[in-house]
């Protein structure tokens, strides 16, 4: 009684309170009142009839039902227990209706402690439901979530990617709107160039006038020299009559000539005036051209003046051509000159006339250029318009994006938060779900039969079809009797290597969030331990728990950064081979040589197994290497897998002679929430049990055998004591159980493995394992603890 109060939540004050308003000092003392109140009244009658007596219990009983039922809602002190158990009676020694009534008030009160101990296991038995229904509920409700998030993170990343593509086509809009750009600046400067090419082809026209009239110069003087020369042929003057008369014709057709040269360069000059407007730079020089032109109008006015002033001369000439006949041969050589040169210059007008035709043509497509231009101009202009509404329109979008990535961005760093809230309570909730399935749990696996086992006399493994033993349950036949057994799990042939790495993948988990994780491999020789915790690691379908563990654990720890986590690992590896502690790691160690010569005669290191107060085990002098990747997991396992022990047998042909123990210190420390965890996990391989006269061992194979049974013997010892629950356990007997002792004994999760082969030869090793992992399984070794600190700072903020 007093141990079930003991498990009853402490009482606060306010509820103690509570319960001395329901039930108050005053009825207490009513209560004994009612016990010890007969005393007085038996003093005066020691005897009373029968009758008397049954009437008298007949009250009692009416008036105590109604105290019962007064006091049904009234909660039982530990005290007041055991102030009932204690109370004893103080009536007289004679005094028979008195300790009958205190003996009846007495029983009502222990029925009514005890219904309420009923009803309090009762309210237990339903919180456990309540618990269990919750734990359910929040686990379901942590896989929702977890789903929700990895749908949003999917749409995020998609609506991001279309971001990043919209980006990417309004930064090649605006490359595309730039180099058009660029195309419109060239066309301007080239533009520019022909108009200079213009300007420069004008300058040139203009020095040929100045040429023109430096020639029609030349001609003026010979004209003044042919007039002094006509002043003295008078007798010249009939035969220049007639070449007056074609002189008068020739200036008629030069001054029409002249006059449409006038009239040409007038349209020139109104075709270059509209090009001012245009040309600021050609309306100056074109100005210059026409002055010039006017001045050579001028000129040629002047030459019809001269012509008219020759004409009077001619009069006068005629008087006097008389005396210059003879010198009209001379002077009719001259004037054959004279036709030559006005040839001359006839044909340098007709050039100058062709060339204005050319420089009109020139302006004239030029002017279209320049209208193209201005076009293509204002299609551009067009251009850059659109480009900025939709610039305009792109940094709208763009700033629209933004705002929706922050507000992503935001929603993301809550998801991150409840992500990590989650993550703690997944954490809590799996331990918790471990702890209910229990410390020490037993997985069997049972190996498919090989071509080299021989025929098979008939089947001695079953498992049950029920839904109770499901994937449960194993049933061994041996002689016709069959044998059932019941474990966590049990895996059949056709199991694969990942299948069992899914079950065992949460108890790997908890070695990240701070616990001890011990996995151990038990069975006979050949039963596929070995390859069940090492496999094939250069098949990936074949890994077996040792390599998938490590992947798990570095995937996960490498996902946990995003969350502040920051994880080292320092990996060691040893074999106990002959009641000897060797080191697979070590640098001295050569491959292949003796194992029966100890190595710390080669090397000279002892290694002795240490543990400290917290219960972490140590073995002095190992090597101990930092891993960070999964590739030196990968490079030591091979390195160890060389350096271990394997001998021939009669019953494997690659028979491992030790046990094998990996162990993999985890240290982690999260800067963001200054927790640090410190975990373990030991994954164990050992050696095989077989019996001398099926392995035919002999010499140093007999020695092994022996001390593999030993030890194995030994692990029995143990697992018996503490299935017994004995003050003593030896771990001391055996090098393997001193090294097991924190996995056995202390507040680690372990997890066996029992390796069944379904031989029929082999029933009797297998009945033997089976029933061992039935008492392990029945061990409980007490409830983990996580290995979690906080920094000095949070330590002493939470003791102020």
């Amino acid at each position: 009684m007093a141990s079930r109060n003991q498990n009853r939540p402490p009482r606060s004050p306010a509820t103690r309170k509570e319960l001395g308003d329901e039930n108050p000092l005053d009825k207490r003392r009513r209560l004994g009142a009612a016990g010890r109140g007969v005393g007085p009244t038996a003093t005066g009658q020691t005897r009373r009839a029968l009758s008397a007596v049954n009437n008298g219990q007949g009250a009692t009983t009416a008036a105590n039902s109604e105290v019962v039922n007064a006091e049904e809602s009234h909660e039982f002190t530990k005290e007041e227990v055991e102030a009932i158990l204690n109370e004893r009676p103080k009536a007289k020694k004679f005094d028979l209706k008195a300790k009958y009534e205190h003996a009846i008030e007495h029983n009502k009160r222990l029925k009514l402690c005890v219904k309420w101990f009923q009803q309090c296991d009762e309210n237990h038995v339903l919180d456990k439901e309540k618990l269990t229904n919750s734990l359910e509920s929040a686990e379901k409700k942590c896989i929702d979530s977890e789903l929700e998030k990895k749908n949003k993170e999917e749409e995020l990343n998609v609506v991001i990617s279309e971001l990043r593509d919209n980006n990417a086509s309004l930064e090649e809009k605006l490359s595309k709107e730039v180099s058009e750009k660029l195309d419109a600046i060239n066309r301007h400067r080239s533009e520019i160039e022909a108009r200079a090419t213009a300007e420069k082809s004008v300058a040139t026209l203009t020095e040929e006038l100045q040429k023109a009239q430096q020639d029609i110069a030349a001609a003026n003087e010979r004209a003044t020299s042919l007039d002094n020369t006509h002043k003295r042929l008078q007798e010249y003057i009939l035969s220049l009559q007639q070449y007056n008369s074609k002189l008068i014709t020739d200036l008629e057709t030069v001054r029409e000539s002249l006059k449409r040269v006038e009239k040409e360069k007038l349209t020139i000059v109104e075709n270059l005036s509209t090009l001012r407007g245009h040309c600021s730079s050609l309306q100056e020089q074109l100005t210059l051209s026409r002055a010039s032109q006017d001045d050579a109008v001028n000129q040629k006015e002047a030459l019809v003046n001269e012509v008219r002033c020759l004409r009077g001369e001619l009069q006068q000439v005629r008087d006097d051509r008389e005396s210059q006949v003879s010198k009209v041969q001379a002077l009719s050589a001259e004037m054959e000159k004279f036709k030559e040169s006005a040839g001359r210059s006839f044909e340098e007008l007709d050039n100058l006339t062709m060339r204005s035709k050319s420089l009109e043509e020139t302006c004239s497509s030029q002017r279209e250029q320049i209208r193209i231009l201005e076009l293509q101009l204002a299609a551009a202009n067009e251009k850059l318009k659109m480009a900025d509404l939709s610039a305009s329109e792109t940094r709208v979008g763009y700033l629209e994006q933004k705002r929706i990535i922050q507000d992503l961005q935001d929603r993301l760093a809550d998801m991150e938060h409840k992500l990590l809230e989650g993550e703690s309570l997944r954490k809590r909730l799996h331990n918790t779900i471990l702890e209910l399935k229990g410390n020490i749990r037993v997985f069997c696996r049972v190996r498919p039969l090989l071509p080299d086992d021989g025929a098979a006399e008939g089947v001695v493994v079953s498992y049950p079809t029920s839904m109770e033993s499901l994937g449960r349950g194993i049933d061994l036949i041996q002689n016709g009797q069959k044998y059932p057994f019941t474990f966590d799990k049990v895996f059949n042939p056709e199991a694969s290597q990942q299948d069992v790495f899914v079950e065992i993948s949460q108890l790997v988990q908890s070695a990240l969030d701070g616990y001890k994780v011990c996995i151990f491999a038990y069975g006979q020789t050949g039963s596929g331990k070995t390859y069940t915790m090492m496999g094939r690691p250069e098949a990936p379908e074949q890994k077996g728990l040792i390599p998938r563990s490590l992947e798990q654990i570095f995937q996960i720890s490498q996902s946990l950064q995003a969350q502040g986590w920051k994880y080292k690992m320092q990996a060691s590896m040893l074999e106990i081979y002959n009641e000897t502690i060797r080191d697979l790691l070590s640098t001295n160690r050569s491959i292949g040589s003796d194992p029966t010569r100890p190595e710390s005669a080669v090397s000279g290191k002892q290694y002795t197994i240490k543990h400290d107060a917290n219960g972490n085990t140590y073995v002095s002098d190992l090597t101990i290497v930092d891993v960070s990747t999964i590739t030196e997991i990968s490079s030591l396992l091979r390195q160890a897998a060389q350096s271990r022990s394997v001998g021939r047998t009669q019953m494997n042909e690659q028979s491992s002679r030790s046990h094998m123990v990996f162990t993999l210190r985890i240290s982690g420390i999260n800067e963001g929430t200054e927790q640090q965890v410190q975990g373990v996990l030991n994954l164990i391989d050992l050696a095989g049990s077989e019996r001398l006269s099926k392995s035919g061992a002999t010499g140093d194979r007999l020695r092994e055998t022996q001390a593999i049974n030993k030890s194995l013997s030994c692990l029995s010892d143990v697992i018996f004591a503490l299935a017994k629950k004995e003050d003593h356990v030896p771990f001391r007997n055996s090098k393997l159980t001193y090294l097991l002792q924190p996995c056995l004994g202390g507040d680690s999760k372990t997890l066996m493995f029992v390796n069944v082969s379904p031989e029929p030869s082999s029933v009797g090793e297998s009945l033997c394992s089976l029933r061992f992992a039935a008492r392990v399984n029945a061990c409980e070794i007490g409830v983990p603890r996580r290995q979690m600190t906080l920094r000095a700072a949070d330590s002493r903020l939470s003791c102020g």
